[in-house]
């Protein structure tokens, strides 16, 4: 690629080149980002929300530190479960496959943007993967800059709350779900036929899908701008020892006995509940899935457990800083500023901008409440009777929130922790780039909002 020259001699800087530039300097490490938005926020509720008192913001901090443990353990377990069967024998020959038909580094783009995407949409747990894993298998074939692969591999995912396990429309499609709003306030679900299915949300992530590979060709940093890093090799296995020469306990360890027993276990409940019409394709079943397919693709229960300790390796961010988010969405809730911020925003809505309004308040509040479910419990009970009241669209009202929400995750470190870490990279200068897939997909999104809502 060709540089742009001032009149001064010096090639002028690209604006990723800039938006790098200024997120390695501005941008502190993600820990560090999370104590300070624990601070704005709670500034913010003791001035502007009803019960933002020292009391409940103390205590809602303290609540929400270890009320998200639980979540916060299922996402290392998705982590840890995707990386060991991505990591599986037979699945790295296939994405070295995959890797062998890339000669350039935009065609490498292209393809691990699209994977990461399409995986993204079917299942957002196997998309935050797929896209990670797939970056490091390129980064060791092609010389390019990683972060740009590895932010192209994170924007994939821009589109995982459109898809069926996006966490709004999968739980106001579910009966009895704890967050269908839509059902408690109306009475009825929302069918996937109403959500995910429709024009509005299908037109505007087909354009994203096929607009932003070509965004990523463009945003291509130049020779003099590239970070070339080629990602460590996972430590290689020990040489096999002769099965007549391994005592009774390591003959155990690596009989695939049980880990097929594991596996037919698992496949059995999972047919048996398919059977019963009760299998619901939750964040639990995801890893659980994950946990049977390592399991039979690595063999031999020693050689899942060693997978599993290389892939735990990955997972001390998400331990520090989920609980620390966990806080934060204590204090949005319990004192009331998150109530605050969507009746803002409903107060002056109308029945054709509500959708759109309801979008941009998923935005903001996405950036202090990251989690699809916790987000929607917090915004959800106040934009769905708004609808109502509005005789506003209600699909349409619950998307746009689905969609605001994942959007400014290109903006948010806290779902990118998970990618960052398994392709070994620091996070500032991903975000450089997704800065982009921020600006397009919110503007594609938006529109879709106020032409179709």
């Amino acid at each position: 690629m060709t540089a742009t020259v001032q009149p001064g001699g010096r090639p002028k800087r690209s604006f990723t080149a800039v938006s790098t530039y200024v997120f390695e300097r501005i941008m502190p490490d993600a820990f560090v980002l999370a104590i300070g938005l624990t601070a704005l926020v709670a500034g913010a509720a003791a001035v502007f929300a009803p019960r933002g008192t020292l009391p409940v913001i103390l205590a809602s901090w303290y609540g929400g530190l270890f009320g998200i443990l639980g979540f916060a353990f299922q996402m290392i377990l998705v982590l840890v479960t995707g990386h060991v069967l991505a990591h599986a024998p037979v699945v790295q020959r296939g994405l070295r496959a995959m890797v062998s038909l890339t000669r350039t580094p935009n065609q490498a783009v292209v393809m691990t943007f699209l994977v990461a995407a399409c995986a993204s949409w079917l299942n957002w747990g196997f998309g935050l993967v797929i896209g990670a894993v797939l970056a490091r298998e390129v980064a060791r074939q092609i010389r390019l800059d990683y972060a740009w692969l590895v932010a192209a591999a994170y924007s994939g995912w821009v589109i995982w709350g459109s898809g069926p396990s996006g966490s709004i429309p999968l739980s106001q499609a579910s009966h009895g779900n704890a967050l269908n709003i839509v059902e408690k306030v109306t009475g009825h679900v929302l069918p996937f036929s109403e959500s995910i299915f429709t024009v509005l949300n299908l037109a505007p992530t087909l354009i994203i899908v096929a607009v932003m590979p070509f965004v990523f060709m463009a945003i291509r940093p130049r020779e003099d701008e590239m970070q070339v890093f080629t990602p460590p090799t996972d430590e290689p296995a020990p040489p096999p020892i002769a099965w007549s020469a391994l005592p009774f306990a390591r003959k155990l360890e690596q009989s695939p006995v049980g880990s097929l027993f594991l596996v037919a276990a698992g496949l059995g409940y999972l047919v048996l509940t398919w059977w019963n019409g009760a299998l619901s394709l939750d964040i639990n079943v995801v890893i659980f899935m994950f946990l049977i397919a390592g399991l039979l693709l690595h063999g031999s229960p020693v050689n899942y457990a060693s997978a599993v300790k290389n892939a735990a390796r990955q997972t001390g961010a998400m331990m520090l800083q989920y609980p620390i988010y966990g806080g934060i969405m204590g204090i949005m809730t319990a004192t009331g500023l998150a109530e605050q911020m969507s009746r803002s925003i409903a107060s002056v809505a109308t029945t054709h901008t509500l959708p759109f309004l309801g979008y941009v308040a998923s935005l903001v509040i996405t950036f202090v409440v990251p989690s699809g479910g916790g987000h929607w419990a917090v915004q959800g009970p106040f934009t769905i009777p708004a609808a109502v009241a509005l005789h506003a669209s209600i699909p349409a009202t619950t998307m746009g929130v689905a969609m605001g929400e994942e959007v400014a995750n290109m903006m948010q470190p806290f779902w990118a922790l998970p990618v960052v870490a398994i392709a070994g990279i620091g996070i500032q200068r991903v975000l450089g780039f997704t800065v982009v897939t921020f600006l397009v997909s919110a503007t594609v999104y938006g529109a879709a909002l106020l032409l179709l809502g």
